[in-house]
């Protein structure tokens, strides 16, 4: 399955879930909780250094995302789009790991 198949069913999934869809119960603050406990999952999954869970939490994180964008009707992949597009030609430095734009 391709990354965009994937990201179709998660759509569907999503749907049958009742989470969005015309039926949608999901509300997109219930959504932004739902990514922050993920964030959250994946923060002590780096600090245990547990590679499966940081896995885990990756996706989590991205199917939060994709539901959430379906709740605030935007489409997933043009949110990814316009922010590669942004960051594309961005300029800056690495600062302690961190890359931070060059201000304008």
């Amino acid at each position: 399955m391709n990354i965009q198949e994937t990201i179709d069913c998660i759509r569907t999934w999503g749907e049958a879930k009742g989470i969005t869809g015309p039926q949608a119960k999901g509300t997109p603050a219930a959504q932004l909780v739902k990514l922050q406990e993920e964030v959250s999952e994946l923060e002590l999954a780096w600090t245990e250094n547990d590679k499966g869970e940081m896995i885990d939490a990756i996706g989590d994180c991205t199917v939060v995302l994709i539901l959430l964008s379906e709740l605030l009707n935007l489409k997933y992949e043009y949110c990814v789009e316009t922010a590669y597009e942004v960051i594309a030609l961005r300029k800056g430095a690495m600062v302690n790991g961190q890359f931070v734009k060059e201000a304008k």
